[in-house]
């Protein structure tokens, strides 16, 4: 087989999985379900036409696999050989949360009988392929576009995602608000195998701004219902390197807060008392993915500079766990869900080291198992201190029903 026919195989499989439910005949899923566990993987038996494929020889299969890997996980380069239906995957990344979802993935392939994982391929079979394909060469992607390295955590208050929430009981901001959230992390680079343990190096962008609206007693004379308390705006870049079930994050960041006018023009008097809250910070964390269904992560972080109208002492760290289970597949959406619960624990020295904590909760949604951009519906409820900058000192608690879509 020569590379054109790769492309062939290509185009096949992007109209295949491009058609209509109406097109595709109804199939038997290929394989049992070896234990419980198994619910946590997409399946492509929903849209493949294993009958089709029975008589199919191993170079064809394993044309067809490569092509679906490369669709979607282009950047980790993975490469495939097929041998009397036995799927041997070589050149995964070292990173068991994307290794498991590109594993699982093949399994869910009709007429896959059994998937191993192979570190190196032999002269044997470099030869064999040299005939038919080119083996991966680069070092690196620009651009990657499947997932961040370093999962976000997904109850900390200040994470860049986009979200809108309806929160109740917050003597800062107001007994009844919606605070609304719009980031996003912008990967510009992925270096693969990297020194010293080779794993993936990733730089990117991420920048964010949070906005809560004050529903609770406003007192507008024109008749309006709700006022923009504040605004804090977040630009950082982070360096995230991953490994097996580690992760690692370096990031430097810039945050600074801004009082909502319908804030200032309702409370003229807090003119006299307005600071500028700004900084900028460096912080490490580290992630451990225990298993499929817990992640431990912590970190110190270093205040590197604060403005003069609010001094900042330097330290702060945060550490926290989130649990996922119950998984399931939604065969016709070809979509994966799973409950979630997480928590997220700070201490700032500038409070004082008091506790500060988050739980949240709901479920989670998302195109593959593990990785990429999800969807999220939510409860939370939030104990300790206020994060809308201005407020920054002053205890609070609250909690919050809300939707959030990002990484």
């Amino acid at each position: 087989m020569h590379a054109w026919k790769y492309s062939l195989l290509l185009l096949c499989s992007l109209s295949l999985l491009g058609a209509d439910e109406a097109d595709i005949p109804e199939v038997e899923e290929s394989k049992e379900v070896a234990d419980a566990s198994d619910v946590f993987f997409m399946s492509r038996a929903e849209s493949l036409p294993d009958a089709k494929m029975e008589d199919n020889s191993d170079h064809y299969l394993e044309g067809y696999i490569q092509a679906l890997v490369d669709m979607h996980y282009y950047e980790h380069q993975v490469v495939v050989l097929v041998e009397d239906r036995t799927v041997y995957l070589y050149n995964l990344p070292n990173n068991s949360l994307l290794a498991n979802s590109i594993i699982s993935f093949v399994q869910d392939i009709p007429c896959v009988c059994e998937v191993k994982v192979k570190c190196e391929l032999t002269e044997q079979e470099c030869e064999r392929r040299c005939g038919y394909v080119q083996l991966p060469c680069i070092s690196g992607i620009w651009f990657p576009q499947l997932t961040v390295l370093y999962q976000p955590m997904i109850a900390d208050p200040r994470q860049v995602m986009y979200s809108v929430a309806y929160r109740a009981g917050d003597r800062v901001v107001g007994k009844e608000a919606v605070c609304i959230a719009m980031g996003d992390n912008f990967p510009v680079y992925r270096w693969l195998n990297v020194f010293p343990w080779c794993g993936d190096l990733q730089i990117g962008i991420e920048a964010g701004v949070w906005a809560p609206f004050n529903f609770d007693d406003v007192p507008h004379v024109d008749g309006t219902c709700c006022e923009l308390v504040n605004m804090d705006y977040l630009l950082g870049v982070p360096l995230d390197y991953a490994v097996d079930n580690w992760a690692f994050r370096l990031r430097a960041y810039h945050i600074s807060s801004h009082l909502g006018d319908e804030f200032l023009i309702n409370r003229p008097f807090f003119l006299a008392e307005r600071v500028n809250p700004s900084f900028e910070a460096i912080e490490f964390f580290t992630s451990y993915q225990v298993n499929r269904y817990l992640r431990l992560y912590a970190g110190p972080g270093f205040i590197l500079h604060s403005d003069k109208s609010f001094t900042m002492d330097n330290f702060y760290v945060e550490y926290g766990a989130e649990a996922r289970w119950w998984a399931t597949r939604f065969c016709y959406q070809r979509l994966y869900g799973t409950f979630f619960l997480a928590l997220d624990v700070q201490n700032w020295q500038v409070r004082d080291w008091d506790f500060d904590w988050t739980i949240k909760g709901g479920y989670e949604i998302s195109k593959l198992q593990g990785v990429g951009r999800k969807m999220r519906i939510f409860l939370s409820y939030h104990d300790g201190f206020s994060y809308e900058g201005q407020f920054f000192l002053l205890r609070t608690h609250y909690g919050e029903f809300g939707l959030s879509w990002g990484f």
